[in-house]
């Protein structure tokens, strides 16, 4: 192909020129023994190395032309080919159209210019033509995606993210080579020396990730898995490669989370020229989302504000008449400054507060206040949706002082205030306000009560999210009134727990504001919908907030400050748990190991973070720690709770166990006390509880948070949050742990698996389902997986899935017939016809097939072949035939059908049902008729688990065929295949006769009783057999006719019994004597038995010696055709035999008659061997599936 120009330096290194002319080189690689293949030898295998250590191209053509001028050391690449007739055809090009060209120029620079513009201009028109739209990728790159794809067979789905040069430690060998990092895969390919190095890991897989540092190796990263470690080193930029694994892990650990794929970014802007060239869309995609996450979490802004930029700056600052110099970001809809120095200064405008003024200059209007409602305003107001919401905060309500009372208390809460005012016009107020290291430390002094709410809305940056929602709580509020669901159920519950000690929560007014509040956010949130803990921050919210302001502070707490806190595993808070222990390791040391044995830390961290020390200390003591908690965020929270470790670390070393230390600190929190508030004592829950234990030395909370800053403030936000990383990926692989084990030890006792072979297949089913995640499936992938259901049932696949699987680990996949039994097998353990299965189910099918008896086994086969088969044209839903059940008791005992096969030319008005009637009969009854006894049969509610064998349906022609092609289909790679084909031809012989034979057990009688007679004379001969007597309640039913769905029938008559009694023929096609055989079955007592008379034999009408099946024993290409008068019909080959069927006995029985088929389904399946294998093809990097196998095929069979 032709490629854009590029210079060679050295033209002959590693090419052995071909052909040459004055302007035109055409080279082959050294080692590449032409089309011919082989040879190569040892120049080959050093320069397929070095193609892999050096990567002087992706992906390297054995061939290319060169293009030079006679006077020039400069060459330029201009085509490259895979083969020989490739690259000859552009050189034969190039000799006829350009070299008479070239030959008139003078100067060489002109040359040049030419050549590269028509080749240019060849690749543009080539492009224009095959509509190749323009990529963000670079050349360089997009040659790496395809030996990526290449290398590990990756379908086209799975974006390259980026690639980097190292050196991976197999043993104590290194092997250098390239690490390719994509979306949902960590893959490794090294080739040296003729030796290939492969390996791939999937990001949801991973344990650990970790950067160390050694002796021989300063750089080393290190990846865990749950089975193994890797060891990469030598990279030329680790940290940014670091990052980039950081953030692909943290990607995978949200969709097992919940489910959330990852999207690519399609607004970012385009490639500039002058950017690196390995560079990808997707990386640059990546950086530009940690860039906007650590922007947002600096600035507090909402969770979709994006970054556009930022550059150096200096910010001139009225308070003090200084420049101070720092960075300034740009976004959407902020701009927002922060200085160099740490807490020096900050700045966030909004651009909803830019105004223009006359001399062009951009401002912003700091004066601005979010409190402006008059002191008098009216506790409620109706709104125009006539939703009543609180517009005043709780405490203002609870709280009406007197002018004469006064004292010390309030003379400081004043001062407080006082402070807060000249701040405030000193460096303004409202969002554009500059926060320095003076408003850091009036907010350590605490916040006075009557602007806690103010200020609590503005450093949290919930007053963005409010400011650009008007009316947006309303709504929300009037949506989700009178609705009811679960977190509702779970609100109601919590509500009169919700800080019962407050006057403000002991009346229906607190609890009503409290319930909308909650309400609202678990209809805006359904992943987290509610949680514990959410109700007593909730209320303390709306002590200093208006309802609305409240609600937004919840939004800010659970989306940006609390991530992960209040959803259903409180993964979140988990994990600052585990960070907590690592700090408490790395600031109390002499304190950890013993509260590690005691089993403390996990016990306290939750209740102290989950509600930010509220349910722990009094009331008037922990909204400080509030008030510190939104100006810096979790920090505050982990250095408090270290202070509080390091003020008893005596008293701690000295507990016996857990519940000794957990009294200690529970004492100790008690006893925080804030001096300075004005409330009236709220009595907390512990010192309520508490025995009479002399009390605790009173601890000033303002003193407390002091010595937290000193001793522990050297604790920073991105350290936190590498913690956290680190932390989210042990948490979220011990909880898929703890649900694995649950799952199997919940289906341990129903299946024949050992623990380690469930547990082994759950991680291969729970792969594939992330896999059609990755790459799509038929099927969305949220009604696959839903955290809210069972164990059992959280992960679930679909049928190209549930192929990929069926194909590694089925004993009976084998040949081109493999996909089609997949389907029978699909369909069979779909129970409730949702097109998923779940694990129990897939567990349920691969358990009878590996480990069960012969008779399971045959069983399993058996029932897979008189299913329904698969029809693209049902337009009736599953649930049409549950439905059909509620007409079901109005079936009257005056017709009764016998069903017989579906005509597909429809040109019956029964839509070919065999109907034996007094009166005239309609289709509907037939309709319910049939469905009642489908249902009979096939609903799981009414089968019980044991189901013997007698309950299974009869096997018609067209299964019986189906299930001969399968038999035949199951050999073909076995080593004893000869001899399995020649019992499969005996065993499919004998049972087309004894389907034969059985045709006479029910006709007999019926010619017998009604030779030659009409419908009455019939009814009166064969009570017995159709007409069974009706049991009490239960609606009238052929109980002796076992029926298969109408869709699956082959070509039939509608025939009734009016005058045509006389056309039926009794027909035998064995080899025996007809009337000895005849009278033999009619006397035999079997007749009498449901399971061995033929499923649709009750009348066999117009059956006729030619349309009987025969088989021919000709090995792997039998087929099956008719006979008639000795002669072979092949033009009638395609009808089937209405009235032939078999039973199931009569199907196990003669296949016991054959050794070799015995011996083949009893041979026992080692189950780990081909586990072992499936993973084996996945770390290997070839999926189950082909990547075309994720295109919906029809099901065949």
């Amino acid at each position: 192909m032709w490629v854009n120009p590029e210079e060679v330096l050295l033209a002959n290194a590693l090419w052995i020129t071909e052909r040459a002319n004055p302007y035109f080189i055409l080279q082959r690689r050294k080692g590449h023994a032409g089309d011919g293949g082989g040879g190569g030898g040892l120049a080959g295998l050093l320069v397929g190395t070095l193609d892999v250590v050096l990567d002087s191209s992706a992906r390297v053509a054995p061939y290319r032309i060169l293009y030079q001028t006679p006077d020039s050391l400069v060459y330029w690449t201009i085509a490259c080919g895979g083969s020989r007739k490739e690259i000859t055809e552009h050189w034969e090009w190039l000799e006829q159209n350009l070299l008479q060209t070239l030959s008139i120029f003078e100067n060489e620079n002109d040359i040049t210019t030419f050549v590269r513009g028509k080749i240019q201009g060849i690749i543009a028109e080539y492009n224009k033509i095959n509509d190749v739209k323009e990529d963000d990728d670079t050349e360089k790159f997009k040659e790496a995606i395809v030996k990526f794809h290449r290398l590990f067979g990756m379908p086209e789905e799975e974006k390259l993210v980026n690639y980097y040069s190292c050196s991976y430690w197999k043993g104590k060998v290194p092997r250098q080579g390239w690490m390719y990092l994509s979306i949902n895969h960590l893959c490794f390919y090294s080739f040296l020396m003729g030796r290939e190095a492969k390996l791939v890991i999937r990001w949801v897989d991973i344990t650990q990730l970790e950067k160390n540092a050694t002796l021989l190796l300063p750089d080393v990263i290190k990846v865990s898995t749950r089975s193994s470690e890797h060891f990469f080193s030598v990279f030329l930029n680790i940290n940014e490669t670091f990052k980039l694994m950081e953030q692909l892990a943290n990607i995978a650990m949200r969709q097992l989370l919940d489910n959330e794929g990852f999207e690519q970014d399609r607004s970012l802007p385009k490639l500039k020229r002058k950017s690196p060239k390995k560079v990808s869309a997707l990386k640059r995609d990546l950086d530009a989302r940690a860039k906007s996450e650590r922007y947002r979490a600096l600035f507090r802004l909402p969770k979709d504000e994006k970054l556009d930029g930022h550059t150096d700056c200096t910010l001139w600052t009225p308070f003090n008449k200084m420049h101070i110099l720092g960075q300034m970001f740009v976004s959407t809809n902020y701009i927002c400054f922060t200085s160099k120095e740490e807490n020096l200064c900050s700045l966030i405008i909004p651009l909803r507060e830019v105004y223009s003024r006359p001399s062009s200059l951009v401002s912003s209007s700091p004066q601005r206040s979010t409190s402006s409602d008059a002191d008098g305003e009216r506790q409620f107001n109706l709104n125009g949706n006539s939703v009543p919401t609180a517009t005043q905060t709780l405490m203002t309500m609870y709280r009406r002082r007197s002018p004469e009372e006064f004292n010390p208390k309030l003379a400081k809460e004043f001062l407080k205030e006082q402070a807060w005012k000249i701040h405030f016009a000193e460096y303004g107020q409202g969002i554009c306000m500059y926060r320095t290291e003076k408003t850091r430390e009036l907010v350590l002094k605490g916040i006075p009560e009557s602007m806690r709410g103010e200020l609590w809305l503005l450093l949290s940056g919930a007053i963005n999210e409010k400011a650009t929602h008007p009316g947006y709580y309303e709504d929300l509020v009037e949506k989700s009134m009178g609705k009811y669901n679960l977190a509702t159920e779970e609100i109601e519950r919590d509500l009169h727990r919700s800080l019962p000690e407050h006057p403000a929560f002991q009346n229906e007014m607190g609890i009503a504001a409290l319930r909308r509040v909650l309400t609202a956010y678990a209809f805006r949130n359904p992943n987290i919908g509610y949680c514990q803990a959410m109700n007593i921050v909730t209320s303390v919210l709306l002590l200093y907030a208006k309802e609305e302001e409240a609600f937004w502070l919840l939004v800010a707490l659970c989306e940006r400050m609390l991530p992960d806190y209040y959803n259903t595993r409180v993964v979140g808070a988990l994990v600052d748990q585990g960070v907590f222990e690592e700090l408490a390791r790395d600031y109390v040391p002499q304190l950890y190991d013993c509260m590690q044995d005691l089993g403390v830390i996990s016990t306290i961290s939750l209740s102290w973070f989950l509600t930010l020390f509220l349910s722990v200390m009094p009331f008037e003591s922990a909204v400080v720690v509030v008030d510190c908690f939104f100006y810096e965020g979790i920090k505050v929270i982990f250095q408090l709770a270290l202070a509080v470790l390091d003020a008893n670390v005596d008293k701690l070393l000295n507990c016996k166990d857990d519940g000794e230390a957990m009294t200690v600190l529970g004492r100790y929190l008690d006893s925080v006390t804030n001096k300075d508030s004005t409330l009236p004592p709220i009595p907390h829950l512990h010192s309520l509880l508490s025995d009479d234990v002399e009390p605790y030395p009173e601890v000033d909370i303002f003193r407390l948070i002091r010595t937290s800053y000193e001793k522990f403030g050297t604790i920073r936000a991105d350290l936190i949050e590498q913690m956290r990383f680190k932390q989210r990926l042990k948490v979220i692989q011990t909880l898929e742990d703890t649900t694995k084990r649950n799952v199997v030890r919940t289906i341990v006792t129903e299946t024949s698996f050992t623990i380690d072979e469930l547990e082994e297949l759950y991680a291969l089913f729970k792969a594939e389902h992330l896999t059609s995640c990755y790459w799509g499936g038929s099927s969305n992938a949220l009604d696959r997986h839903d955290p809210s259901l069972p164990y059992l049932e959280q992960y679930r696949i679909d049928f190209e899935q549930f192929k990929g699987m069926f194909a590694l680990l089925f004993p009976w996949a084998c040949g081109t017939h493999s996909d089609v039994l997949a389907s029978r097998l699909f369909q069979l353990l779909d129970e409730n016809g949702d097109s998923l299965i779940n694990f129990r189910e897939f567990v349920s099918g691969l358990s009878a097939a590996c480990h069960g008896d012969l008779t399971e086994k045959l069983k399993l086969l058996y029932k897979m072949h008189v299913l329904p088969e698969p029809s693209s044209d049902q337009d009736e839903p599953d649930s049409a035939f549950e439905a059909t059940q509620y007409f079901f008791e109005d079936i009257t005992p005056e017709c009764t059908h016998v069903v017989g096969l579906d005509s597909r030319s429809k040109q019956g008005a029964d839509d070919g049902f065999v109907t034996v009637s007094l009166k005239p009969d309609k289709g509907k009854r037939a309709n319910s008729q049939e469905n009642r006894n489908y249902l009979r049969l096939w609903t799981p509610e009414n089968k019980s688990k044991s189901k013997n064998a007698k309950d299974l349906p009869k096997l018609n022609q067209g299964q019986f065929i189906e299930l001969c092609k399968t038999m035949y289909n199951m050999f073909s790679e076995d080593p004893n295949e000869q001899e399995l084909y020649h019992a499969t031809a005996a065993v499919t012989s004998l049972l087309l006769e004894i389907g034969e034979v059985g045709k006479l057990f029910v006709a007999q009688p019926a010619k017998e009783g009604g030779s030659g007679g009409s419908g009455p004379s019939c009814h009166q001969g064969i009570p017995g057999v159709l007409f069974p007597k009706k049991g009490p309640g239960q609606p009238y039913v052929v109980e002796s006719v076992e029926p298969l769905p109408v869709s699956l029938a082959p070509d039939s008559e509608e025939h009734s019994l009016g005058g045509q009694m006389e056309d039926i023929k009794l027909e035998d096609s064995s080899p025996r004597d007809n009337g000895a055989c005849s009278s033999m079955l009619i006397s035999d007592d079997d007749t009498k038995d449901d399971s061995s008379m033929s499923s649709y034999s009750v009348l066999s009408a117009g059956s006729h010696e030619e349309d009987k099946l025969h088989c021919e024993d000709i090995g792997e290409d039998t087929v099956l055709v008719r006979s008639g008068q000795g002669t072979a019909a092949l033009p009638r080959s395609t009808s089937l035999d209405r009235d032939w069927a078999i039973t199931f006995e009569q199907f196990l029985a003669s296949l016991l008659t054959e050794p070799a088929l015995v011996k083949y389904f009893d041979k026992p399946v080692c189950m780990m061997a081909r586990i072992t294998s499936a993973k084996n093809i996945r770390m290997m990097g070839k999926p189950l599936t082909s990547a075309s196998d994720y295109e919906i095929s029809a099901m065949s069979g």
